[in-house]
């Protein structure tokens, strides 16, 4: 078991918030990152590096080249108590304070390599379509049709999304706008329809080597030299069931959080991120904002207990929401407006604020 001494922050996962948390507390506490990966990956250049692999380089980001003065922990959390935490290793780890980062469940490999290979798979799997299939209407899906459609004007991509609009994130105005936009590039999107899921697995088995004929729950019929499953996935909770903070848990498996980001007014135990109950989009800068606020709440505990009066707050944001719509253009729902083109997409920088987080991990730009 590896001891704790007082200031022991247990960090429970090495997405875009947990890793941005062990940065900055790393020189303030002994600090131990659980995560099943060895690296984190900045999550909204993803559609981008599909397409355009090179640009992965700078956003797949090795947990070492970051966390000079922490512990890292290769392995899943499968379990937790009052003081400790079970992992998948058989390794339990004590903690003062615990912060669950998990996300969303998402499959990734262990190593940076193997993911690198995996963006590079996509590429070549989307060089070689002549016709693409992607099979849900969020962000994600939005976001890769676009990419393709911008990248590959000449591939045949049809989105087919079960929902009766695009991106429920957002308004109805915005979802029209996102939908005209891909028509006008030559999308096809096909509402308020599913692909069954045998027919995904079939294709998978079969690696896609010629078009594959997929049917929809209404009947038409998608021909695809290639696919890709965009939707939701389930927060990664799972693996606090049947723990003491089971209790704390919504009916869509989300931690319930106080004002300063505490799990159920626990003194020592906090969330941040996509696993949160906070009524705001789940994007990333978000988390990043859950994450400095953790940060500042658990220095000042870390300091002296006695300041848990002056923690400090966080408030559900009703920030603007983006969607990007290949290189140029984006989509943006602000508070007064929805707007789509090239203005919302000159707000967002070209890197997809890659330099930018990098500065914020304290890596250069261009390392």
């Amino acid at each position: 078991m590896l001891q704790c001494g007082g200031d022991r922050v247990v960090i429970v996962g090495g997405g875009i918030a947990g890793a941005l948390l062990a940065k900055t507390l790393q020189g303030h506490a002994d600090v131990v990152l659980i995560d099943p990966k060895e690296y984190f990956e900045i999550p909204w250049a993803n559609m981008r590096a599909k397409v355009d692999p090179a640009a992965v380089e700078r956003t797949v980001i090795p947990h070492s080249d970051y966390l000079t003065h922490a512990k890292v922990v290769t392995a899943s959390a499968v379990g937790v108590d009052d003081s400790v935490v079970l992992t998948s290793v058989d390794r339990t780890i004590g903690y003062d304070f615990l912060v669950i980062a998990t996300g969303r469940n998402c499959t990734r490999p262990q190593r940076r390599s193997e993911r690198l290979e995996m963006f590079q798979r996509d590429k070549e799997r989307i060089a070689a379509a002549g016709s693409i299939l992607i099979i849900g209407g969020g962000p994600i899906g939005v976001e890769l049709a676009a990419e393709i459609a911008i990248d590959s004007p000449d591939k045949r991509v049809t989105l087919v999304h079960g929902g009766p609009r695009l991106l429920k994130v957002m308004g109805a105005r915005a979802s029209a706008k996102a939908l005209e936009w891909l028509r006008s590039k030559n999308v096809t999107v096909l509402l308020e329809q599913t692909i069954d899921i045998e027919d995904l697995a079939r294709a998978d088995a079969g690696d896609e080597k010629t078009g594959w004929v997929f049917t929809t729950s209404a009947g038409e019929n998608v021909t695809a030299d290639c696919h890709f499953v965009c939707t939701g996935r389930p927060v990664a909770s799972g693996w606090l069931r049947g723990t003491f903070l089971a209790d704390h848990l919504d009916a869509d498996g989300r931690l319930a959080v106080d004002e300063h980001l505490r799990v159920g007014r626990l003194k020592n135990v906090f969330a941040i991120g996509d696993i949160t109950d906070v009524p705001e989009a789940k994007q990333g800068y978000l988390a990043q904002r859950h994450a400095m606020v953790v940060s500042r709440n658990l220095r000042l505990l870390l300091k002296d207990g006695a300041l848990e009066h002056k923690l400090h707050r966080y408030k559900a944001s009703k920030a603007a929401i983006f969607v990007t719509l290949g290189r140029r253009d984006a989509l943006s729902e602000l508070p007064f407006m929805t707007l789509i083109g090239p203005i919302p997409g000159a707000v967002k920088p070209r890197d997809l604020y890659v330099s930018r987080t990098r500065r914020m991990m304290g890596l250069r730009w261009n390392g």
